[in-house]
């Protein structure tokens, strides 16, 4: 097993330069607990849960809240166990596995996401798929860092400023499948891709594989905190369907109501947030 990241004191933090030393730590935990993720898909029988309840996401939500508050002790919003505020400057927010539906019906695509807000800014974000088409995928990126960090690598990669054009991807979730002919219209004249993992899509957005991300389910901070850092690294951001650009009012809640949520450059969000998406949710209960 990949030996767990080693607790950084704040004297250390300091000596070292707080930024990169903590990514690079929470990079390393996520990617063990991506593993267990990963074992989950071939455990006989299949991963254990149903609807939007899977076993694995709380116990790899345990693993990452205590390996996340001993390298920075601080608040921390989880999906699975809970919001423990204090006022503390700083605030891990913990999606262990979003994406669960689609995970428990064998797609892959699921994503870990770990952001952390500092006075409900984000400052730091991971986001780990550790099954994917292309194989594992991880997008990180902290404060202070001029580029992002993919699979190891740097990346330079801003996000795109434009608006939608031919060639354009816009990551859509996987329900769009249903609905093909209706979701190219409200993308066009991009394309749309249709995927699990709304924080997934933000990342893939930041690392410039895609113009803009969409999500017309509910949302909550633990979905994208980590992505919209990601986004923050290259110029991007977040607007819900009134065209309003999200924050956090605390670390559990957004500043503005989210129906909708649109991810990327602002210009093809704007467009986006145009469009009629209310025709493909006509079936959807």
């Amino acid at each position: 097993m990949r030996e767990r990241p080693v607790p950084l004191s704040p004297g250390a933090l300091a000596r070292q330069g707080v930024d990169r030393v903590l990514l690079d730590a929470v990079i390393a935990l996520v990617r063990e607990a991506g593993c267990l993720i990963a074992a989950e898909v071939v455990r006989p029988g299949g991963p254990r849960g149903a609807g939007d309840k899977a076993e694995i996401d709380g116990e790899v939500e345990v693993m990452l809240h205590q390996g996340l508050t001993k390298l920075l002790p601080c608040d921390f919003v989880g999906e699975e166990t809970g919001v423990q505020l204090t006022g503390h400057h700083y605030c891990w927010v913990v999606d262990p596995n979003d994406g669960t539906r689609d995970f428990l019906q064998g797609h892959l695509g699921s994503a870990i996401s770990v952001g952390l807000l500092r006075e409900c800014v984000p400052v730091l974000g991971v986001v780990y798929a550790p099954m994917t088409e292309r194989g594992a995928d991880c997008v990180a990126w902290t404060e202070g860092m001029p580029h992002l960090l993919r699979n190891g690598a740097l990346i330079v990669q801003n996000v795109a400023q434009g608006g939608l054009a031919e060639g354009a991807q816009v990551f859509v979730s996987l329900a769009a499948r249903a609905r093909p002919t209706q979701n190219a219209e409200l993308c066009a004249p991009a394309t749309f891709y249709a995927m699990p993992s709304v924080a997934y899509r933000l990342a893939r957005v930041a690392a410039g594989d895609g113009i803009a991300a969409v999500s017309l389910y509910a949302v909550s901070p633990h979905d994208v905190v980590a992505g919209h850092a990601l986004l923050r690294a290259g110029g991007g951001g977040l607007w819900n369907e009134q065209g309003q650009a999200l924050g956090y009012a605390t670390p559990a809640t957004f500043n503005q109501p989210v129906g909708y949520c649109f991810g990327g450059g602002e210009i093809a969000c704007q467009e986006l947030m145009r469009r009629p998406w209310q025709i493909v949710l006509a079936d959807r209960a």
